[in-house]
């Protein structure tokens, strides 16, 4: 009991920050799926794209709870310092799986195409004309008119120029 005396305010803070992480990644996830509802995003994409927030949510959470049990600042300042210095050198091999999973969140929401388009992106090197079978996390998925299979990074989908040749047919009926 002894514990609990001397450490209220830090127990109090404790359940209110893990209190307010729950119901903000619960929010969080509902306006992400209501706009891709909205959207017509896929759900593997939209499901993704909650994994990477609720990741982010949970590290920041991770720090209000050094700061709320009084872990000293040099101390947190030296260990972020290593762990970024180590992720860092790890990333800077890995920089096209970072630049791809970034390019997969913003392709996420605001992504001009859909499953079904035909496509064409021009590059000078290796110009495409295919339609998109699926989008993934780091890549999307283009089968050509000779029925050959392609898988193109979101990264260089960013990068280049892409025209939409024939959008999917909408799904909508129209009456007057």
């Amino acid at each position: 009991m002894r514990f609990f005396s001397d450490f209220t305010k830090e127990v109090l803070a404790t359940g209110i920050l893990i209190t307010f992480i729950v119901f903000l990644r619960i929010i969080l996830a509902r306006l992400i799926r209501r706009y891709a509802k909205i959207s017509a995003i896929m759900e593997h994409r939209t499901n993704l794209v909650i994994k990477y927030i609720h990741l982010l949510i949970n590290i920041l959470a991770i720090l209000g709870l050094i700061v709320i049990w009084g872990v000293q600042k040099k101390d947190i300042l030296f260990t972020l310092s290593s762990v970024t210095t180590v992720v860092g050198v790890a990333m800077f091999a890995q920089w096209s799986i970072l630049s791809n999973i970034t390019s997969g969140i913003i392709l996420f929401f605001f992504f001009p195409y859909r499953i079904g388009d035909i496509i064409k992106v021009h590059d000078k090197d290796f110009p495409v004309e295919a339609e998109i079978e699926d989008i993934k996390a780091f890549h999307i998925y283009l089968k050509t008119a000779d029925g050959e299979r392609i898988t193109y990074p979101n990264n260089l989908l960013l990068q280049r120029g892409v025209s939409i040749i024939k959008p999917k047919p909408s799904n909508t009926e129209f009456t007057d």
